[in-house]
């Protein structure tokens, strides 16, 4: 556990000047695993129901909480409200891609720019570290994550079968587990500026 100033680790450049006043990006810490998990039903209005709800709290083990700090990124307002949360990792197979593992935004804070801007400034990180690009997935009922993803500029990676009019990778995560594929190139300013 981490207390004191050195918990909170601030993150400059890139975010501040977009933040609404009293709110600050930092990167998590273990503590913040807890937090992540008890939002992410309400976050997400129980999409996919009880099976959903597994997935997801599965989706973020404390590992990311631990071992990939310095390329995740936590937006809280001055009271502690988690107002949004990337946990994203550079690929150690693969030294040239980064990897966007989870997104989330309050909805009450949707449609500010936040997960946006967040993209943004993994993009800008994982290029200065020589990433050329950026990968993530999401499930193919998320119509609301592709497109997102899609006017961030990120392309769909052909599947092996079309659901809804978007190609699907089957079984991606496991049987039963299909998942739309993204892809988008890195350049020096990260995916998109916010």
């Amino acid at each position: 556990m981490v207390a004191g100033p050195e918990r909170a680790r601030p993150v400059t450049g890139l975010l501040d000047d977009a933040l609404p006043p009293g709110w600050s990006v930092r990167h998590p810490d273990a503590d913040d695993h807890a937090r992540v998990h008890a939002v992410l039903d309400q976050w997400w209005a129980g999409f996919g129901g009880e099976a959903g709800s597994r997935e997801r709290a599965a989706l973020l083990p404390r590992l990311f909480f631990e071992h990939f700090t310095d390329t995740s990124y936590l937006i809280e307002h001055d009271d502690g409200h988690l107002v949004a949360f990337l946990i994203g990792f550079l690929s150690p197979a693969r030294p040239d891609t980064a990897y966007v593992h989870f997104l989330g935004v309050d909805p009450a804070a949707q449609r500010a720019g936040l997960g946006r801007r967040l993209h943004a400034r993994f993009g800008a990180d994982a290029a200065a570290r020589g990433a050329r690009q950026v990968g993530c997935v999401t499930s193919p009922g998320n119509r609301d994550s592709i497109a997102f993803h899609t006017r961030l500029g990120f392309r769909v990676d052909p599947g092996d079968r079309t659901v809804a009019g978007t190609s699907v990778h089957s079984d991606h995560d496991g049987p039963g587990l299909h998942r739309v594929v993204f892809s988008r190139a890195l350049d020096d300013r990260g995916p998109t500026h916010p």
